[in-house]
């Protein structure tokens, strides 16, 4: 465990930064890459300045950003009557947004959820409205996850300096 620290921190740091990455990217799993790094640290020093109870808690926030995650843009999708097809157009156009960087993966849920929808039932009023209710899903769910990852950090850091 204490052969090279360095390296395990250098680690720790670096799926952390990922991790954070990979909340607003979703072809990551970012909470998952965050708690592992959190994990690192604590593992390495034993858990002596982070207690065992601590990282289950940070664990326990990891499940609560995944569910998070998989439930916001369902809920804003679903809370306007989307169809599947609307739901794999949002999933869809969030993957193929990442190819065109951070505008894609911004827009990418409403243009796949639109798209999905409107191919569907061939009404373009609502599927703009899934198409934005998915999108806002995304959005919100993002910012629940960071604040989630921030808490995780908050958590630590009292944790491991107190």
């Amino acid at each position: 465990m204490d052969d090279n620290p360095v390296l395990f921190t250098a680690l720790a740091s670096l799926l952390i930064l990922i991790g954070f990455a990979g909340t607003v990217l979703p072809a990551l799993p970012g909470p998952p890459l965050v708690f592992g790094g959190l994990w690192i640290l604590a593992w390495q020093d034993h858990y002596t300045r982070v207690p065992t109870w601590v990282v289950m808690l940070l664990g326990a926030l990891t499940v609560l950003a995944l569910v998070i995650d998989l439930l916001a843009s369902l809920f804003g999708a679903k809370k306007v009557g989307a169809s599947k097809f609307a739901l794999i157009g949002s999933a869809l156009g969030t993957l193929i947004g990442l190819s065109a960087g951070l505008v894609g993966v911004l827009i990418g849920p409403f243009i796949g959820a639109f798209l999905g929808e409107y191919l569907y039932r061939r009404d373009a009023g609502q599927a703009g409205k899934v198409g934005i209710a998915s999108w806002l899903g995304f959005i919100i769910g993002t910012a629940l996850k960071l604040a989630i990852l921030f808490m995780m950090l908050g958590i630590f850091a009292v944790s491991w300096w107190w």
